[in-house]
């Protein structure tokens, strides 16, 4: 054991029952708003959309606790810490992202689909090979961002609750798993929708409070934290330029443009992130939903300066690494130091309201992530392509719960063997999936007129199939003591991130096909979809 981990261990036992109890009071309370929502989830579209009840404002705040995920509460703050300003790039690309989103994205979803991303690629295309691909690239986007949530699951409670065994980590990650189903099969997206809404205030509140306490403690200059962090960190004033992680060499500078290129462009792919403009009334209504989320998002990740410097200031990097390697301890770690130390009450109490709040925020998104996955693969695979449209809405809704089981077991499963990596890399990656295969066929669906069938199916599988396999065969599976495989080495392929490759050939790969393919797109067709997407005309 480490010393990080005795103390841990003595002011977890010490004031174990206040954290469980911490942890109990929020499943219940979310257990109960799922259960309220559950019973007033009549149709499909209450289950897949939360009836479209949601005004701009609502929706922005759960748009926000859907994106600010344990990767960006643990991940970025324990980046920020080891690397300085390194670290902080992972904030401002997720922020400059929902730009994406917002001028390219949101209103011709809103007004074109009706419950998942294939609504609008099937649109005028050939239903059931769009589907399909569409579905399966959900379901492989929603599984990798769902491991990042769970890895923090386990560096969480073990952190909490002093153990350094993988088994409670493993309990947990089972625990978490078996929670987003219950969230999804009972509440549906109106139950998710509420316990994505409470999970946002409380992060912004919590944030807010260890952001206060960090300046506090350096008078509210921010120079002077800053010069603390470096000192600290080890590296002198290294610490506050670019380069201490993606500066060493030519490859991992294109290792970091290769990750800013995934962060910006993969949002508006993001499955769960493209479901939620289903649940507003309107066009407007989703616009403005997004602009609400730019706003509380980019609050949050300017709180996350403080949360990384002053974790790197105050508790140090070498403290954070023997916790955990990753990183992925430093915001919790802070808010014991914030509250008076390991063993100290007031320690134990911030460092149990943190880490309830971070595990609010892990349960909020892993929910939102099987809700998209499973409705996916309900309303895409099963109801029109296995069922070729036959599938009535109760049969439809009972392949979603059975599907959010199926996913929630291989997330369980997967996660298990991934502790080791940071939370804010395996997203990085689900982001450069996105961006690979998700967003080529959206924005050619959308824009381009003569874009068709073969083009869109080529598009999500070349995307997909090329940022899985360079991942497969990057550092992050094998090669190093922080990949999945650590005593493994068969990569290959240099960068941690497969964006810079993959979103070009995802692309490439759907202009060519379009270009070769003899079948023709129907105009009228395309015409339709653009009054739609422009206007909102005929929208469900």
């Amino acid at each position: 054991m480490t010393v990080t981990t005795l103390l841990a261990a003595g002011s977890a036992t010490e004031h174990r029952g206040l954290t469980m109890t911490l942890f109990g009071v929020f499943v219940l309370a979310t257990l109960g708003i799922t259960v309220w929502a559950g019973r007033r989830t009549k149709d499909a579209a209450d289950f897949y959309a939360g009836g479209r009840g949601f005004t701009g404002f609502q929706n922005g705040l759960a748009i926000s606790g859907d994106y600010m995920s344990a990767a960006s509460f643990l991940g970025i703050a324990g980046a920020i810490a080891l690397y300085g300003y390194d670290g902080f790039l992972y904030s401002i690309g997720f922020l400059v992202a929902w730009l994406v989103a917002l001028l390219l994205v949101a209103e011709p979803l809103r007004n074109s689909g009706r419950y998942t991303m294939a609504d609008v690629l099937a649109f005028r295309m050939r239903q059931r090979p769009v589907r399909t691909a569409a579905g399966i690239s959900t379901i492989v986007v929603s599984i990798f961002y769902l491991l990042a949530q769970m890895v923090g699951a386990g560096s969480l409670v073990a952190l909490l609750l002093g153990v350094s065994g993988d088994s409670a980590k493993r309990w947990t990650v089972v625990a978490v798993g078996a929670l987003m189903v219950v969230y999804v099969v009972i509440g549906g997206m109106k139950g998710t929708t509420w316990v994505q809404i409470v999970k946002a205030v409380l992060l912004i509140a919590g944030a807010g409070l260890m952001t206060v306490l960090v300046l506090a403690k350096y008078h509210f200059n921010l120079s002077s934290l800053l010069g603390a962090a470096a000192d600290a960190g080890g590296h002198g004033s290294r610490f506050l330029e670019p380069g201490l992680k993606y500066g060493a060499s030519d490859t991992s500078k294109l290792d970091f443009l290769s990750l800013g290129l995934a962060l910006v462009l993969g949002t508006a792919g993001l499955p769960h992130i493209l479901v939620r403009f289903y649940t507003v009334p309107t066009a407007k209504a989703a616009r403005k939903s997004v602009l609400w989320a730019i706003g509380i998002i980019g609050g949050f990740y300017l709180m996350t300066l403080a949360l990384g410097f002053g974790a790197a200031a105050l508790v140090g990097p070498g403290v954070i690494k023997k916790s955990n390697p990753a990183g992925n301890t430093a915001a919790p770690l802070l808010a014991e130091h914030l509250g008076g130390g390991a063993g100290s009450t007031g320690g134990a109490v911030l460092l149990a309201v943190i880490s309830a709040v971070a595990f609010a925020t892990i349960l909020a998104v892993v929910a939102g992530l099987t809700l998209a996955s499973s409705a996916s693969f309900a309303h895409d695979l099963w109801a029109n392509v296995i069922r070729r449209g036959r599938a009535g809405e109760k049969e439809e809704i009972r392949s979603a719960k059975l599907a959010a089981v199926a996913i929630g077991a291989v997330a369980i499963v997967l996660s298990i063997f991934a502790d080791k990596l940071n939370t804010a890399a395996l997203v990085a990656l689900a982001f450069a999936v996105a961006a690979s295969a998700n967003l080529p066929t959206l924005l050619y669906s959308l824009f381009w007129k003569r874009f068709n069938t073969a083009g869109a199916v080529t598009s999500v599988y070349a995307g997909l199939a090329s940022s899985v396999l360079l991942v497969a065969f990057s550092t992050v599976v094998s090669g190093k003591p922080t990949s999945l495989l650590p005593h493994s080495d068969f990569h290959w392929f240099p960068l941690e991130n497969p964006g810079l490759v993959s979103i070009p050939v995802g692309f490439l790969a759907g202009w060519l096909a379009t270009l070769l393919s003899r079948e023709s797109a129907d105009p009228a067709k395309y015409a339709e979809l653009e009054v739609r997407s422009l206007t909102g005309l005929g929208a469900h």
